[in-house]
């Protein structure tokens, strides 16, 4: 198992903490990885092996870390009864552009680095709105959102993406309805981003260990994430263990 390296990424107001999962060979492309609304949990850190797997190397910042005690960032079980209202009070206690700016930070960290062969976005939810967000600011080679929840609120800055994109939305999103997924559909696409709705799939469908998952909408989301990314973020290859 792929066992990251805790690092630090300097911002304005210190340094926040970030997980560096190295790839299995350099030179390699980099993915910063945005978290959902429960924090840095395993289900984030389940996907950044899997991109390891795929050849990338992957930074995932502590979007909360300004929400804890010494710089440590709260996480919430997603398996626990009060997960959702918890995580959204966590939420609700960052601005989107305080988050916004230390992803911006993130990704200059990863642009220094010269091991890194290009950049890629990935964001799940509450990151995918900040994924998208600092793709306006920074101009990745590749982004990708799952069900970007502010997303609703940052279409003005679709013009500003340019890079190829990709948007994962499940057609039952009980957070983001049909309006709003429409009015976000119609934005990127103007701006030529690729989308994919997912039939029968809730918000948060991806997250394995969340009530919303749905089995196969994560696996045809996954494969087309993975295929998104050959194809506009193209990696060393790397034989997959045996």
């Amino acid at each position: 198992m792929t066992t990251p390296r805790r690092i630090d990424v300097d911002t304005p107001d210190g340094p926040m903490p970030a997980d560096w999962f190295a790839p299995r060979a350099e030179p390699a492309a980099t993915v910063v990885l945005f978290q959902e609304i429960f924090g840095v949990t395993d289900y984030i850190h389940r996907r950044s092996r899997d991109l390891v797997a795929e050849g990338y190397g992957v930074l995932v910042p502590h979007l909360y870390w300004r929400l804890g005690e010494g710089g440590t960032a709260p996480v919430v079980t997603e398996t626990d009864g009060d997960a959702l209202e918890r995580a959204m009070g966590l939420a609700q206690r960052l601005e989107l552009e305080t988050a916004v700016a230390d992803g911006v930070s993130a990704v200059e960290t990863v642009r220094r680095y010269d091991g890194s062969t290009g950049l890629g976005l990935l964001g799940f939810c509450f990151g995918g709105g900040v994924a998208f967000a600092v793709a306006a600011r920074v101009q990745p080679d590749v982004l990708i959102s799952y069900y970007g929840s502010a997303l609703p609120s940052l279409l003005d800055l679709a013009p500003q993406v340019t890079c190829p994109s990709l948007h994962h939305f499940g057609d039952a999103d009980a957070f983001i309805d049909a309006d709003a997924r429409a009015r976000i559909r119609e934005a990127v696409s103007a701006s030529g981003a690729t989308w994919m709705d997912h039939p029968g799939a809730n918000h948060a469908f991806d997250n394995h260990l969340g009530a919303w998952h749905h089995h196969q909408a994560a696996v045809n989301a996954w494969h087309a994430t993975t295929e998104f990314l050959d194809d506009h973020l193209p990696t060393a290859a790397v034989p997959h263990p045996s």
